[in-house]
């Protein structure tokens, strides 16, 4: 079983590297390219769709693996539903998504694909949210379709957009996904869930055959049809960090995604404290403020992505730990989390250059301390 994971996310990080340079050329072809502007950080113009690499290697290989192996990954109704849902939604996805990078579609028509691909996945394959593992108890909470329905579709199409928030550096969007998903992985492999295991294999392994083009230098863009197909798969596969077995809860998907949902969450907070639209574009999200700091294009994306590697290891400790009925875990670990953000959000400036209410509080009392001492 190990040997078909690892030869399945090698040949999709073979099929991702020989696709990728393809991609790039039909993308010049076309007229798929990035122009710099006020906002971006590179400075020539760029191809983008790099996205439909990524997508072709992963699909190319997991119809492969499909026509030889279809146990492994056809053998229950909830397994197939999973591989089959994720397939076509992410296929919706990945069209509006390559049409944006074309056309540069308006926001609404490609909310609505979204919305769509969410109720693909939702109506179409039975995948919704219907009942959390309570983090303080050994008990599930069962939800109602009224409600399990309409969160499902809200959390699809929310960390589908997260992830496209964050794709403004070299290799960043990629790097945080891969991270994202090898957590997954991780966790597949304690719940014992093979055909997750498969799919995050063959994802990360596409990621990482696109990193070899996207990482600073990058010669090609992931493009929205890259971001928003990562961001749709890591919201689908994410979901089972709400309804699997006791070994977790429905704080362990929030820290799988926990580098785009914080920076999407304080991006919101700065533009309402600043009075702006919620959605209006901006040069406040992390990896904004890491380069204003001072840090080359590189050592920010590395530093965020050790950022998103805390965030997974918080995330593997805290299921791990739930399913040994350790719940007082979980409570260290959104304390710790939460006094991480405040005191990162404060240090980087990524809500305000100026309220920093936690290193203000700290600084008074390192003074108190002092003036004792003397």
């Amino acid at each position: 079983m190990v040997t078909v994971y690892v030869l399945g996310g090698l040949l999709a990080l073979l099929l991702a590297t020989g696709l990728t340079p393809l991609v790039k050329a039909f993308a010049i072809k076309i007229g798929a390219v990035d122009v710099p502007n006020a906002r971006k950080v590179h400075t020539r113009i760029m191809p983008r769709m790099g996205g439909l690499g990524i997508f072709g290697a992963f699909v190319i290989t997991l119809l492969g693996l499909m026509v030889v192996a279809p146990d492994l990954l056809l053998s229950t109704e909830r397994d197939s539903n999973l591989v089959w849902g994720l397939l076509a939604g992410g296929s919706i996805i990945v069209l509006i998504g390559a049409l944006d990078d074309l056309y540069e579609l308006s926001a609404k028509v490609k909310l609505l694909g979204q919305i769509i691909a969410a109720c693909v996945v939702v109506f179409g394959f039975d995948l919704t949210v219907n009942f959390v593992n309570v983090p303080f108890g050994n008990q599930y909470l069962s939800i109602d379709d009224w409600i399990a329905i309409p969160l499902t579709i809200f959390w699809i199409v929310g960390v589908t957009n997260a992830i496209n928030l964050i794709d403004g550096l070299d290799g960043l969007a990629a790097g945080v996904s891969g991270i994202s998903i090898a957590t997954l992985l991780v966790m597949a492999v304690f719940m014992g869930n093979p055909v997750v295991i498969l799919l995050c294999a063959l994802l990360l392994g596409s990621i990482i055959g696109f990193l070899f083009f996207n990482f600073h230098p990058a010669r090609i863009f992931m493009g929205d049809s890259g971001s928003l197909f990562l961001g749709f798969s890591l919201a689908v596969l994410s979901m089972l960090g709400f309804k699997q077995v006791a070994i977790v809860s429905f704080v362990t998907p929030l820290l799988i995604i926990g580098v785009p949902l914080s920076d999407t969450f304080f991006a919101i907070v700065r533009r309402w404290l600043q009075k702006k639209p919620i959605f209006a574009p901006d040069k406040g999200h992390l990896h904004h403020c890491l380069r204003e700091l001072g840090f080359s294009h590189r050592k920010t994306v590395l530093i965020i992505y050790g950022i998103a590697t805390f965030f997974g290891i918080l995330a593997i400790v805290q299921s791990v730990a739930a399913s040994h009925h350790a719940n007082w875990v979980t409570f260290v670990v959104i304390c710790i989390l939460l006094v991480a953000l405040q005191l990162g959000a404060e240090v980087i400036g990524i809500v305000s250059k100026k309220r920093r209410p936690m290193l203000d509080m700290l600084h008074r009392i390192r003074v108190k301390v002092e003036s004792r001492s003397d």
